[in-house]
C-alpha cells in the first residue's frame, strides 16, 4: 500500500493499535524505518551536513505534520534528527503514524539526509 497517497484521519482513541504483521508489511515499504517498543512506535534517524540542514527537515516535518493534523516526536542534536511515530490516543501504531513516515520519506529535505 502507497501510505504516502492516503491523509490522516483524526483519531480519538477507542480503536486498537496497528497489528504486528500489520506493521511489520508497512515498514517493508517505508525508507529506514525499525519497530520499537514491541511495534507500537516506529523510529527513523537522519544525518544531516550540519545544524543548519537539520533545522531546514525539522521545520519541512513541521509543516507536513500540521497539514496532516498528526504530530510526531523528534529530537535535534546539531546534525541529527530523531524521529518517533505512534498515536497516543490508541497507545500504538495508527495508520496516520504510516501515512505521516511515508510522506515525510518523500520530502526533498528528507533526500539531504546522508
Amino acid at each position: 500500500m502507497d501510505y504516502a497517497q492516503l491523509k490522516c484521519v483524526p483519531c480519538e482513541g477507542g480503536q486498537p493499535p496497528l497489528d504486528p504483521a500489520v506493521v511489520d508489511e508497512a515498514l517493508r515499504s517505508l525508507d529506514g524505518w525499525e519497530a520499537q517498543e514491541a511495534r507500537t512506535r516506529i523510529h527513523r534517524q537522519l544525518r544531516f551536513k550540519d545544524f543548519v540542514e537539520a533545522m531546514r527537515f525539522v521545520n519541512a516535518l513541521a509543516t507536513l505534520a500540521e497539514a496532516e493534523g498528526h504530530h510526531p516526536d523528534f529530537a535535534v542534536h546539531w546534525n541529527t534528527v530523531d524521529v518517533t511515530l505512534w498515536t497516543h490516543s490508541v497507545g500504538g501504531l495508527s495508520e496516520n503514524d504510516l501515512i505521516v513516515a511515508a510522506k515525510l520519506d518523500r520530502l526533498p529535505e528528507t533526500r539531504a539526509a546522508r
